[in-house]
């Protein structure tokens, strides 16, 4: 069997920025012990890696539903990586502070919930009803935004959905800035939204449906 080339994922670093929260409460002790969260899903994601370029013709024969040793590698994968890529999203959009939604932005959020306020109650209520993960998305289908419950690293918002805003609310998130007081953790999450970097998320989202 010839030798499959693995290639592997690297941590990014923690952005800088992120340690802006804690004038909002969340605390520097919580991000650093997050990061470590974020560096063993990415360990894990190149394990699965290395394990699936090791496969067989007899493992693959093997393939089942119920249980086989690729049906684990694949589900594993996508909770390890899909761990990866929403702490990624989370740290980079975080840490921005008084900055404000662009023009566009805020006019498709008040589009399609009638008002920023509206979407704000919309998005914490979405956050007090998930169990892992909050997504503002963009659908490409309909040029709509939405707020979506993830409820675990590989709950994925929709297919042909861009993500905006990611918020972790797993406890490891909050705890110990806020204990199990979740409400108050998503209230100083929304005053830390980097909304630069939402809004150009959203503009490259726009560019991506219109083909420009």
């Amino acid at each position: 069997m010839a030798e499959i080339q693995v290639v592997e994922y690297v941590a990014k670093p923690l952005p800088e920025k992120v340690f802006q929260t804690e004038k909002f409460g969340i605390s520097r002790k919580t991000h650093e012990e997050h990061y470590k969260l974020y560096q063993g899903y990415v360990n894990k994601t190149n394990e699965i890696r290395r394990a699936l370029a090791q496969l067989t013709s007899d493992d693959f024969s093997k393939g089942n539903q119920t249980y086989s040793l690729i049906r684990s590698l694949k589900v594993d994968y996508t909770f390890a990586l899909g761990g990866v890529k929403n702490h990624e999203l989370y740290f980079e959009n975080m840490g921005g502070g008084g900055t404000e939604p662009s023009s566009e932005l805020r006019a498709a959020l008040v589009k399609a919930f009638g008002s920023f306020e509206r979407w704000a109650e919309d998005f914490k209520a979405t956050g007090m009803g998930g169990r892992g993960w909050v997504w503002l998305a963009y659908d490409h289908d309909e040029g709509v935004v939405f707020n979506y419950i993830g409820d675990a690293q590989n709950t994925f918002p929709m297919w042909h959905n861009t993500v905006l805003l990611a918020m972790d609310v797993y406890e490891h998130a909050y705890y110990l800035d806020f204990q199990t007081a979740r409400a108050r953790y998503i209230d100083a999450f929304l005053q830390a939204v980097d909304w630069n970097v939402v809004s150009a998320r959203y503009e490259a989202a726009l560019r991506m449906r219109t083909g420009r």
